[in-house]
Formats: C-alpha cells, sequence, structure tokens
C-alpha cells in the first residue's frame, strides 16, 4: 500500500512492492499524490513496469543512510546499544527514517524540531541531534558514493531564527553543605549506604556517573593511590583512552570500605541510571530544587579550584584536555577566595 504523507506544504506519495524498486514523487495536493500511486500500484498489479518513468528509481531514504553510517562504525568505533548516541540515532531513524535522503528541505526538519520541542526536547537537545542527523548523512554519503544535500547546515538559519536549535545553557548549580549532608543520609537510609557512598566519591573525584560505576576493584593502586578509569570520555579517541586518577581526601577509604560481590568486580555495583533515580528521588522528597547527578562534577571540580590545585593539576583529576572544556566546570564561590591570602598561602597556616 502507497504510503502518502505531508512534507512541510506538499504531500509525497511513496510505493514500495517486493519485486519492484521504490517509487516517489512529491505533488502540491494531496489528491494528486493518491491518484498518482495508484497508477503506480496498478502498473504493477498489471506485472507493468510503471509508466511515470521520470521518477522511477530506488529511494535513498534517510533510514537507508543511517543504516549505512551504523555499519560503517560497526568497523572501527562500534555505537553501543547503552550511548546516547544510539539512542539519538534511533530517534532520528524513527521519526525521519521515511524521508527521501536527497529531497529532504528545511522544512523537514523544522518540523521534526517542531515535534521534539512537544516531547519536551530543548533547543540545545535537537541542536545535538540534528547535528548527529548531519553528520550521519554526510559520511554515509560518501560511503555510499551518493550525493545527498547538506539540508543540516540549509535548515540551521531557520531553526535559529525559530529558536528550535540553540546553545546548552552553562550550568552553575552546586549543592550547598546542608543540602548535600541531607541527600546523604536519606540516600543511606532509604536505598543504600552504597548509593550514599556513590555520590561522596562523586564529589571527591569529579567523576562522570557512567565512570563511577565501571570502576573495578583490580584497577585500584593502593601504594599510589589511583584509580584506572578505562575509556574514559573522549571527543575522538574514547576507546583505550585509559587514566590513572589520583584518590584525593577519603575516596580511598570509600573503595575500601565497599564489600566485594562475587561474580562482579566493579567497586559500586549499581545500575548507572538506578544511581540516578535514586538521587533524583532523595532530592525531590527533601525539596531539593533543580539538582542532578552531574552537577557533583561541577562540585568536585570548583572544590578542587578552591583547595589551591592548579589547572593542569585539576585536569589530571577531571580528565579535560583543555581549560576551554574544564571551565565549564568551574564555578567558584566568591567566599572561597578568603580561604587563601594574596601570596597563595591557606590563611591561617598549617
Amino acid at each position: 500500500m502507497a504510503s502518502i504523507v505531508k512534507i512541510g506544504q506538499r504531500w509525497r506519495a511513496l510505493v514500495r512492492r517486493k519485486g519492484f524498486p521504490s517509487y516517489c514523487k512529491t505533488f502540491a495536493v494531496k489528491t494528486d499524490a493518491e491518484a498518482w500511486a495508484r497508477q503506480i500500484e496498478g502498473d504493477m498489479d498489471r506485472g507493468q513496469a510503471p509508466r511515470a518513468a521520470a521518477v522511477v528509481g530506488r529511494v535513498l531514504t534517510v533510514a537507508d543512510l543511517i543504516d549505512a553510517y551504523r555499519k560503517m562504525r560497526d568497523a572501527s568505533r562500534p555505537v553501543a546499544d547503552t550511548s546516547s548516541e544510539h539512542y539519538v540515532l534511533r530517534t532520528l531513524r524513527r521519526a525521519l527514517g521515511e524521508h527521501d535522503a536527497t529531497r529532504m528541505t528545511p522544512d523537514d526538519l523544522v518540523g521534526f524540531a517542531r515535534a521534539r520541542a512537544e516531547d519536551g526536547a530543548g533547543p540545545y537537545t535537537v541542536n545535538m541531534e540534528l547535528s548527529k542527523l548531519g553528520t550521519a548523512m554526510r559520511y554515509a554519503a560518501l560511503a555510499l558514493k551518493v550525493k545527498v544535500p547538506d539540508v543540516v547546515a540549509e535548515a540551521r538559519p531557520l531553526l535559529a531564527h525559530l529558536a528550535l536549535v540553540g546553545g546548552g545553557g552553562k550550568r552553575e548549580r552546586r549543592p550547598t553543605e546542608d543540602e548535600l549532608h541531607h541527600l546523604l543520609l536519606r540516600l543511606e537510609s532509604g536505598f543504600g549506604a552504597v548509593y550514599a557512598d556513590a555520590v561522596r566519591f562523586a564529589v571527591l573525584t569529579a567523576m562522570r556517573r557512567g565512570e563511577i560505576v565501571a570502576l573495578l576493584h583490580d584497577d585500584v593502586d593502593r601504594i599510589k593511590k589511583l584509580v584506572l578509569v578505562r575509556d574514559r570520555k573522549d571527543p575522538r579517541a574514547k576507546k583505550g583512552n585509559d587514566q590513572w586518577v589520583p584518590l584525593l581526601g577519603d575516596a580511598l577509604a570509600i573503595i575500601d570500605r565497599q564489600p566485594r560481590i562475587e561474580g562482579d568486580g566493579r567497586i559500586f555495583p549499581v545500575h548507572p541510571q538506578t544511581l540516578s533515580k535514586y538521587f533524583k528521588a532523595a532530592s525531590d522528597a527533601l525539596g531539593i530544587a533543580d539538582l542532578h547527578f552531574h552537577d557533583l562534577r561541577h562540585e568536585g571540580t570548583s572544590r578542587l579550584f578552591e583547595q589551591g590545585f592548579a589547572v593542569q593539576e585539576v585536569a589530571l583529576v577531571t580528565g579535560h584536555k583543555s581549560w576551554t572544556h574544564l571551565k565549564r566546570y568551574t564555578n567558584l564561590r566568591p567566599e572561597s577566595l578568603h580561604r587563601r591570602t594574596p601570596g597563595g598561602d591557606t590563611a591561617g597556616g598549617a
């Protein structure tokens, strides 16, 4: 059966049937699209090649390009089924997969962006999703040796003007000492000591949620007070990007009090989403507003600077490669400067 879909202000007719190529054409009026599709299907029913030769051809869909992109990536950097990239590609394929990749227009992407906004996605999220769409279409087209328009680039000015895409707002939220104290008590009493200790560890190490729950007991160097973070996030080379991270303060003590579980070598044997779920549940129960687990990375990073560590020293803990990225996680409290004298010595002496 033909698929008749409204694309912007026009109607696209798509006819697919086993044993035949796909046929696609766009019309200004829906009835014209339906009539054309019936003609194509009638010729197929009679075993004839459709007479509309000018529009005959294999339709290259967005789904084809996304599938080709994932296949290409499988040869070098596979897209893990648990990664955010996987879910973005799946969202794009579900929403735009049937579109003819060679005939996509900015209006198509405006429609997608508006639908995502209705689902609750913010301008930054939509911007990231469309960036991934542009990347997938560009590289898949090269792999398939076909030409497709750079519709994402064409649509960006209009999307920006309509405020459907935008940059991410810089978060500066840090928990207060009182909020953190009550959160830890609530987590420990309501969900278990391991969740409270994971939060304590996050504040001390500024690690990401996924990094914390993947740490292994066997990857702790207790002599040098280091822990190995495997495949640490990196914009270009996450696989094999293993980093030794110093365990400052009570971080090693927190590790040492975690029981070893047979068959699971992880220090914090919990699911990352469960950790965030319980953190939010504890925050909601306490009436703590607008606090995310990832804000603990801001807290940990900021504390290191407030303790007097230099940029390059903090980067050893956080894993950042440049100050440009590191400063996004640096939200110093003005009163923290009173802890140090103008000469840089800690106020009050040792």
